[in-house]
């Protein structure tokens, strides 16, 4: 009981200091990767380092930095995103849903970051959103987005949501699979509680969308799932 109240008052503690530190950081930072590099990168792997988390990453010779992709992950845990906040070396944008943004102070901060809301009980502005997220690709910036929507009670893939493949076919960049294994083990969905432990990050190879159309959209979604669930099976922590 002790450590599960120190943990979640050190992560609250956490966030509100790099919080502020990211709305100060945002007066000079135009497109949020000052806020990314040095506010969420680093949160995220001091949260990992007080709660005895680590990461193992497998696949990095898969992410190219400075090309910008979509990165599909599945989604476990509320770990999964210190997890490749800390890990994936990239300039990232997350999708993240609306309710995020209204926490004060830090709806602030990752709205600077140049995080991504997403409403999805209001089609309107999803896709409002989803053309953000266009937008910051042609500028540049790569995108992660939970296909899921949610975070998975069992481990197993649930079934994709069309958003992300539709920002896919609209930039045309290539998406680059990615599987989280075990932080399930770390925090269930539904726990606060945390333990002591690891997972493993592994990044799978580039699947083109250039070219393909709306009417191959199923098929892209076929072969983005067939490749995490073949990463699933080859992931073992």
């Amino acid at each position: 009981m002790i450590r599960f109240l120190a943990l979640n008052a050190f992560i609250a503690l956490d966030t509100l200091l790099f919080s502020l530190w990211g709305v100060v950081l945002s007066l000079f930072d135009k497109n949020g990767r000052l806020v990314h590099l040095y506010v969420a990168v680093p949160w995220a792997r001091s949260i990992l380092w007080a709660c005895g988390v680590k990461i193992e990453v497998r696949g990095l010779e898969n992410v190219e930095r400075h090309i910008p992709r979509i990165y599909m992950s599945n989604h476990q845990s509320y770990f999964d995103i210190f997890g490749l906040l800390a890990s994936l070396p990239v300039s990232f944008k997350f999708l993240l849903k609306q309710e995020l943004m209204k926490i004060p102070l830090f709806g602030s901060a990752i709205k600077k970051a140049g995080y991504i809301p997403i409403d999805r009980a209001d089609p309107r502005k999803a896709i409002k959103s989803m053309n953000e997220a266009a937008d910051k690709i042609r500028g540049g910036s790569s995108v992660l987005i939970f296909p899921e929507g949610t975070r998975s009670a069992d481990g197993r893939l649930q079934p994709f949501r069309a958003g992300g493949f539709h920002l896919a076919l609209k930039s045309g960049c290539e998406i680059i699979p990615i599987v989280i294994v075990g932080s399930r083990r770390i925090v269930p969905k539904g726990s606060l509680r945390i333990e002591k432990g690891s997972f493993v990050i592994c990044i799978g190879g580039p699947i083109p969308t250039k070219d393909l159309t709306r009417k191959e959209m199923d098929q892209l979604m076929g072969r983005v799932r067939e490749a995490m669930e073949s990463q699933m099976r080859t992931c073992e922590v």
